[in-house]
């Protein structure tokens, strides 16, 4: 049997992607409360994490309790079937709860995802546009915290939503 090596075309498309030192965000994280941490996001004050710049994603809004992130879907996002990968979706679903819930978190309360249930419900591909990615909290308490998130088009149709619960680690 002969091994076989993909060759690729001389028309490979090529894509160059730049990112801050997230120590300057996760440092800023923790003198801030949740929601002046995420505003100054909004604002361009402090650099988005590295996974946004390698998604093309952008922390749009936040307010108390919600997020809003937005990506404009390319190849680079692509499965081999020629659609966008699930873990795109899953990665602004679980940004978009995410970011909600620490939108209502006090300066020194971190968290992390417990769990992420994701229903896939459209596929999404360039000639979708931009799409939206909306997390809301639905429950906040002293130790965990339950969000919501939906990824829509711009047209409201539903393409995926997802539920997460989040450990708080108070001091």
């Amino acid at each position: 049997m002969t091994d076989t090596v993909f060759q690729a075309p001389a028309t490979d498309r090529t894509r160059v992607i730049e990112w801050a030192d997230p120590a300057i965000t996760a440092s800023a994280a923790r003198s801030r409360s949740g929601l002046e941490f995420l505003q100054a996001m909004v604002d361009g004050e402090l650099p988005p994490p590295p996974i946004m710049q390698t998604l093309g994603a952008r922390l749009e809004s936040v307010a108390d309790g919600r997020a809003v992130f937005t990506l404009t879907p390319a190849e680079s996002h692509y499965n081999p079937i020629g659609s966008v990968h699930g873990g795109v979706y899953a990665t602004l679903l679980d940004s978009a709860a995410a970011c909600a819930v620490h939108s209502m978190l006090p300066a020194g309360v971190g968290y992390t995802s417990l769990d992420l249930e994701v229903r896939f419900i459209g596929a999404i591909s360039v000639k979708t546009g931009p799409v939206t990615c909306t997390g809301t909290v639905k429950h906040l308490g002293r130790r965990t915290a339950l969000a919501e998130a939906v990824l829509t088009d711009d047209n409201g149709k539903l393409l995926a939503s997802a539920t997460s619960n989040c450990l708080l680690f108070r001091p």
